[in-house]
């Protein structure tokens, strides 16, 4: 099934490999309120789009691939391209972002995501992966490794030497626990199951892991943090964690909860701590992120 005929500025991809993530589940129980129905995960209705394969049809003003190119789709397929956002190449923050699955397009055409044998896309929202970089494990890079790296970047917590948390252990906060690890930064995986301290320290190379239910553990870390990764998508108390940060650092909230955060201000007056959002990147970021994933996998 294709989204649409392949125009001059697309390129259309055959789909080899397709994640799901915890978003595709959101749509699944119309947890954001933006469902559009009928939703039928596992098959090629309206969603998952963590997107992979080889390009087969490239339009007459495609610069940057050809036939044969493994190129993949992330979350979003369209921008207004007028914001000043998109300008700075910021399309994930566009008003006018059309997500890869269970939206409508600028041209009418519904965008059905990557439960599909092939996806018709415009050049500037595809991604290019470098040859050899196994595509059948890069898929979650598109959702989980941009949703991470780039708050990493802005923030940066990309330096040698730096301290990071992350918060969860999931599929967003392993592909952080490896980010944090390729920057060169410390890394301490904080979670409420013990059992996944071994998977954290002996399997991904994070340097420490905290339970957050250990008040000792917790209070033998007050202050030692740069900034903070939480994945966390469930309802949780976010205040046990600001005393972790630095003066000044940040806790960058990538996970959704779908109910109010319940948040104290005296950790962040004391110490002029904050707590920011992130969502995905732009264009031009994924496609870093692509190219320095390649980098260390080789």
């Amino acid at each position: 099934m294709l989204d649409r005929k392949n125009g001059e500025n697309d390129v259309t991809i055959k789909i080899l490999y397709c994640g799901i993530c915890h978003s595709d589940l959101h749509s699944v129980k119309n947890g954001w309120q933006n469902s559009v129905y009928p939703i039928v995960p596992g098959i090629y209705r309206r969603c998952s789009h963590e997107i992979v394969g080889v390009v087969t049809e490239v339009g007459g003003k495609v610069g940057r691939f050809k036939l044969g190119d493994h190129a993949g789709v992330d979350c979003m397929v369209n921008s207004c391209r007028s914001w000043h956002e998109c300008a700075r190449h910021h399309e994930n923050y566009c008003p006018g972002m059309i997500m890869t699955c269970n939206a409508t397009d600028a041209d009418g055409t519904v965008t059905y995501g990557g439960y599909s044998d092939s996806i018709v896309v415009e050049e500037h929202f595809a991604v290019k992966f470098p040859a050899g970089m196994p595509l059948d494990r890069s898929a979650p890079l598109l959702c989980a490794g941009i949703t991470v790296y780039s708050p990493m970047k802005r923030f940066g917590l990309d330096v040698p030497g730096k301290h990071i948390e992350v918060v969860g252990l999931g599929g967003l906060g392993h592909v952080a626990v490896k980010f944090g690890k390729a920057f060169g930064a410390k890394v301490t995986v904080i979670s409420t199951s013990p059992s996944k301290r071994q998977e954290a320290v002996e399997r991904l190379g994070a340097n420490a892991f905290l339970v957050s239910k250990d008040p000792d553990e917790m209070k033998g870390a007050w202050g030692t943090m740069d900034g903070i990764i939480n994945t966390v998508s469930a309802a949780h108390d976010v205040t046990p964690w600001l005393f972790l940060l630095k003066t000044s650092g940040q806790m960058i909230m990538v996970g959704a909860p779908l109910k109010p955060l319940e948040i104290y201000a005296f950790p962040l007056l004391l110490g002029g701590k904050s707590i920011v959002g992130s969502i995905i990147g732009g264009m031009k970021e994924t496609q870093e992120m692509i190219d320095f994933a390649g980098l260390v996998a080789e």
